[in-house]
């Protein structure tokens, strides 16, 4: 098996868990905070897609599909369109709302469709190819993707713990 097709793998877990956590919850239930300062199932998913995103295309040279494809504006948040949820404030996460979880799981469909072309693609040399010289050491392309892959589990988990303090399954 080669490390591409991990990848695959990995990261089509995580569309598995996105669309299971937001599946069949209304749009206050996707809204609910367990608390004032707590994150929503739905700013949770954004952020995690908004990470993927991000990350991905700026490693791989391509635009985000947030901007490309217009997310942005089907979301309409009020946000800075390079957001990704980053530090949010608590009135920041507040103004993550959706009318339904198809904006979500959609956004993140067409994320995942993105980054598995690059994945497909993906040779040995190329995950050894230093995207960011901010860090000692440098970042690779693969240790760049096992980053995005982690913060996505993270969050995916977080989403579906809220869900389940919701009663929602």
């Amino acid at each position: 098996m080669h490390a591409k097709d991990i990848l695959i793998d990995a990261f089509s877990r995580i569309q598995e868990e996105v669309h299971a956590v937001v599946g069949g919850l209304s749009p206050e239930d996707l809204d609910a905070r367990p608390s004032a300062d707590a994150n929503s199932v739905a700013w949770l998913v954004w952020h995690l897609t908004r990470v993927q995103d991000d990350h991905v295309a700026d490693a791989a040279g391509l635009d985000q599909v947030w901007l490309a494809q217009d997310w942005e504006k089907r979301f309409g948040l009020g946000l800075p369109r390079h957001d990704t949820g980053y530090g949010h404030s608590s009135q920041q996460v507040a103004k993550v709302h959706v009318d339904s979880g198809d904006l979500l799981t959609g956004y993140y469909d067409a994320v995942h469709e993105q980054t598995l072309g690059v994945l497909r693609e993906v040779t040995a040399k190329d995950l050894e190819r230093v995207v960011d010289e901010r860090w000692t050491p440098a970042v690779t392309f693969g240790v760049r993707l096992v980053s995005v892959l982690a913060d996505d589990l993270q969050h995916v988990g977080q989403a579906a713990y809220v869900r389940g303090l919701l009663g929602a399954g």
